[in-house]
């Protein structure tokens, strides 16, 4: 099934140029779920999410995602939602990077709204969609109930699912790797994405898809090392809106067998994550401001931190910050050679 977006795009081809085929098994890598970004009068701020989108996309990182926990999905409409996505799709297309895929997060608490969402994420340029499973009435939901929510939305939706499990945007809810692996079998149904940090859960994910097309992603950078060691395709991870490069060398020299080089720069990102992971999105906004010059205010109630309060977490950021310049000027120097 292939949808026409509102841009002018389509999941396959886009005025004539390659772009990413939503039934082709994703590609291993780093994948970027990108903040939002809003104007001074708190409407989408077009420029910075096309800038922010073209800086990610000269990095090497396999992908993006739109509207994942780091995106305020829950403080974005529907058109909103659907102008971010579209317009993420178009800076790749403009930086002449077709072929990365822009995988939408489509999650919502009926059956109905996110079948919908899927057919926003497709229409404005998606080629995936990200579920978190319904939790709100969590206690009334069986395990039957949300396979066959999943199972339902597969059904319907006109690009192919990815699983997100993570229990604190979920009321607690943990999918177990028992209920992933029955909903892989699904055929539109083509990979997860791990935040909860369960990474036997991973391995088990891993072993139980093998020879399909199915792809395990880690859910946080704190361990891309431990995931790829286990088999898995890469990283959904927020910080690399601050440190893709740094992201993806991790991953580079594990796949290139550096294993103790790669296990000390996990070090580094591992600490830079813990600032992320202690303050949500808006630290992540925070830094890509301080060391970026762009980030801006997340919407309200969610607030910055101030005064000594924000340099202090801005500064947990600075030993990543400094190995993020390395790797992106050593980036350079080879790309000019």
């Amino acid at each position: 099934m292939t949808a026409t977006t509102s841009s002018g795009h389509m999941n396959g081809t886009a005025n004539g140029l390659d772009a990413p085929s939503s039934r082709e098994p994703l590609a291993p890598g780093v994948y970027v779920p990108t903040v939002a970004f809003f104007t001074p009068e708190d409407t989408i701020d077009v420029e910075t999410t096309t800038a922010h989108a073209k800086r990610l996309a000269g990095t090497g990182i396999a992908g993006l995602v739109t509207h994942g926990s780091n995106g305020e999905a829950v403080h974005l409409d529907r058109e909103e939602r659907k102008l971010v996505t579209r317009t993420t799709r178009s800076a790749l297309d403009e930086a002449g990077k077709q072929h990365l895929p822009v995988i939408v997060g489509c999650g919502a608490q009926s059956t109905r709204e996110t079948i919908q969402l899927c057919r926003d994420a497709a229409e404005s340029g998606g080629s995936h969609a990200l579920i978190l499973p319904p939790s709100y009435y969590g206690g009334l939901l069986t395990t039957d109930l949300i396979h066959e929510h999943f199972r339902a939305v597969a059904d319907a939706s006109p690009i192919p699912l990815l699983i997100y499990n993570f229990p604190p945007a979920s009321g607690g809810l943990d999918l177990s790797s028992d209920s992933i692996l029955a909903l892989a079998q699904h055929p539109n149904i083509v990979g997860v994405k791990l935040t909860c940090g369960n990474t036997g859960k991973l391995a088990r994910v891993v072993a139980g898809t093998q020879g399909t097309p199915f792809r395990t992603f880690g859910g946080s950078a704190d361990f891309i090392v431990q995931t790829l060691s286990v088999g898995g395709h890469g990283v959904i991870a927020g910080l690399a809106n601050v440190s893709p490069y740094a992201c993806d060398e991790v991953r580079r020299q594990w796949v290139a067998g550096h294993t103790a080089e790669a296990v000390r720069l996990q070090g580094v990102v591992a600490r830079g994550d813990w600032a992320a992971i202690k303050g949500g999105f808006i630290s992540v906004k925070a830094a890509l401001q301080r060391y970026h010059g762009y980030g801006g205010l997340p919407r309200k109630p969610c607030t910055l931190l101030e005064g000594k309060a924000l340099e202090a977490q801005t500064a947990e950021f600075a030993e990543l910050v400094e190995l993020e310049r390395t790797m992106e000027g050593a980036a350079t120097t080879t790309a000019s050679s």
